[in-house]
């Protein structure tokens, strides 16, 4: 039985490995598309627009986050004593928080930009931002970068304690002291910070189908059935940022289990499962881009029939 379980596993295993892999490749490729484009067009047209810069920062972000997963996952297999270390610990967390941070927030302000440009109010305040776009979104990412420190400070301020916690009592390994006292309320603090874009994202969605919907009732009124340009907009948006948003839950949802199922952080099999649903954000959502993007999507189009 015990033959059978330990099987079981292994293929389990070899499974959530090969789907990482996949990702990390699938991943690379369309946020390297997704760079490549743009600097192409940039050095061509010797200007960028301002939703072509966060695309490209957004890619580069993603581009680092995966050469840590795989520098990580390098280091761990062929020194995996030196991943257990404080300092090792500490430098990845602070390390995964970073990217994670650019990574998130730049693609919910590419979902805010999406919002002021297409959404339709006739309220003062979102007409103001509307006509300040390019300066509503870079205060919202300067403002995150203030979430970013007091992440960063509160998250090794509890590194801090645990380190000070375990050079009291060295009886056993600072991995084992870190994962059963101080890992889950790493998780909480970084969870905690993450859930503030996923409220903006949310509210501009919920934004954007409330604008829609006011624009369909009033094109009923005016007796045009057919769609306009301005409905095809929040069409093609709102399938982008549900793609999004939907990518984003289930990052978000790979969090809550392992706070919620803490106990299971301890397996191995585990942590590569919520390392598979949390990669897959990233990975996918750079395609989910390209392909909303009738420019991108024609021109890896033309690749693929090239090559």
């Amino acid at each position: 039985m015990e033959h059978f379980l330990q099987s079981i596993s292994d293929i389990f295993w070899n499974t959530f490995m090969i789907i990482l892999i996949m990702e990390l490749v699938i991943g690379n490729l369309g946020n390297g598309f997704l760079v490549l484009v743009n600097c192409m067009n940039w050095v061509k047209r010797k200007k960028i627009s301002f939703v072509n810069q966060i695309l490209t920062a957004l890619a580069a972000s993603r581009i680092c986050m995966f050469l840590l997963l795989f520098k990580t996952l390098l280091i761990s297999s062929m020194y995996p004593d030196s991943v257990r270390t404080s300092g090792m610990t500490q430098v990845l967390s602070n390390s995964w928080m970073i990217v994670n941070h650019f990574s998130i927030w730049l693609a919910t302000c590419l979902g805010v930009f999406y919002f002021l440009k297409i959404g339709n109010f006739s309220n003062s305040l979102f007409l103001y931002l509307k006509w300040r776009v390019k300066k509503a979104v870079s205060v919202i990412l300067l403002a995150s970068l203030v979430l970013l420190f007091l992440n960063n400070l509160l998250i090794n301020l509890e590194f801090n304690v645990c380190i000070s916690e375990y050079q009291r009592n060295i009886s056993y390994s600072f991995d084992s002291h870190y994962q059963a006292q101080c890992h889950r309320h790493v998780l909480i603090l970084h969870t905690t910070f993450l859930f503030v874009p996923f409220v903006v994202s949310l509210s501009s969605f919920l934004l954007l189908i409330f604008s829609l919907w006011t624009h369909h009732k009033k094109m009923q009124q005016h007796a045009q059935g057919s769609r306009d340009a301005r409905t095809t907009a929040h069409i093609k948006a709102l399938q982008t940022v549900i793609a999004f948003l939907l990518l984003y839950s289930t990052f978000f949802l790979s969090l809550l289990i392992q706070i919620w199922k803490y106990e299971l952080t301890k397996e191995n099999l585990f942590i590569l499962f919520c390392q598979v649903v949390y990669i897959a954000f990233p990975s996918f959502h750079s395609c989910v881009l390209i392909l909303g993007d009738m420019k991108l999507r024609q021109v890896s189009l033309s690749l693929c029939c090239s090559a």
